[in-house]
């Protein structure tokens, strides 16, 4: 029941302060905290931030199989300026995640016989990287879960359609959709809110193209919907728990990492829906993308637990 989630691995510099980040890594420590298996592959510098990284493969209990080491490029970085506006956020290029090794990454997954391989677009602005994840969806017979993640700069129209090609799933919030929406439906619904009636069809008219199984789109606070290639449609509201907004970055990430446990887990689509939401919504009240206290995972795994020992009994 193992994950592998392809990808970046990075570090968020503030400065004063560098908190280690990226999507599918962010993704993959929620998963290994909750009880999947996650096979990161990815790879880092031989500096400071690249001890960061795997400091934090080992707290979280993570194999690092998939782990490159790279003799010249650095670790990636994030620099971020804090604002009166928010924050800025520049995506350096040259980062030792553009050059992950296709031996390397093949001879990490192969043994793994990952059930879900999670990809996005920002490990594919490079060509060696991009390869890479070519040969591993090419040759993998794995559930493909793209979380588009698009960053300013950082992708070609050409990259995501290749990255849409190949995806099962996929994952995308609101301004990603526009953007699907306006490349490869322009004469299609034009959705006012992202959780109008349009959007069903709308997201049809993708998954028909694609060839998708489904698409997952999240609505910040008011949610998410999933939309089946068979019609199904299942929408799930904002959470009825309050938690106190500190910040909102990983929320997306720790949707992908309880809906991608329960599938693995075999749960109930619409239960893994609203499992999906609340802990996205709990890691809201976090400052950071994921908790600096593993004990914030307890009360989330018992509480499945006990549910799923209470509807065998």
């Amino acid at each position: 029941m193992c994950v592998a989630m392809f990808g970046e691995a990075l570090v968020d510099d503030f400065g004063s302060e560098q908190v280690v980040g990226g999507a599918p890594f962010n993704a993959a420590r929620n998963l290994a905290a909750l009880g999947t298996p996650a096979l990161m592959i990815t790879r880092i510098g031989q500096d400071a931030n690249g001890a960061a990284v795997r400091a934090e493969f080992e707290r979280y209990g993570m194999p690092q199989w998939g782990l490159q080491t790279d003799p010249a490029w650095p670790t990636g970085r994030v620099v971020v300026e804090r604002g009166r506006q928010g924050h800025a956020f520049h995506i350096l290029p040259g980062q030792a995640y553009d050059h992950i090794e296709a031996e390397s990454a093949r001879a990490a997954f192969a043994p793994a016989k990952p059930q879900v391989l999670y990809f996005g677009t920002l490990a594919q602005r490079h060509l060696t990287s991009r390869t890479a994840l070519i040969e591993l969806l090419d040759a993998s017979q794995a559930t493909r879960y793209l979380d588009l993640n698009l960053r300013e700069g950082q992708y070609t129209e050409r990259s995501v359609y290749e990255s849409l090609r190949h995806a099962d799933i996929l994952k995308v919030n609101e301004d990603e959709l526009a953007a699907l929406l306006s490349w490869y439906a322009p004469n299609g619904p034009q959705l006012v809110r992202a959780h109008d009636p349009e959007l069903p069809p709308a997201c049809s008219l993708l998954i028909e193209k694609f060839k998708l199984q489904a698409m997952v789109v999240t609505l910040g606070p008011r949610g998410a919907m999933y939309i089946a290639a068979d019609g199904r449609i299942i929408r799930e509201h904002g959470n009825e728990e309050p938690y106190k907004l500190v910040d909102t970055v990983g929320a997306g990430d720790a949707f992908s990492a309880v809906f991608l446990h329960g599938h693995v887990q075999g749960w109930d689509l619409a239960l893994t829906m609203a499992r999906a939401n609340a802990f996205a919504g709990a890691v809201c009240s976090l400052s950071g993308a994921v908790p600096q206290d593993l004990a914030f995972y307890e009360p989330w795994t018992q509480r499945w637990q006990a549910a799923a020992e209470g509807a065998t009994r």
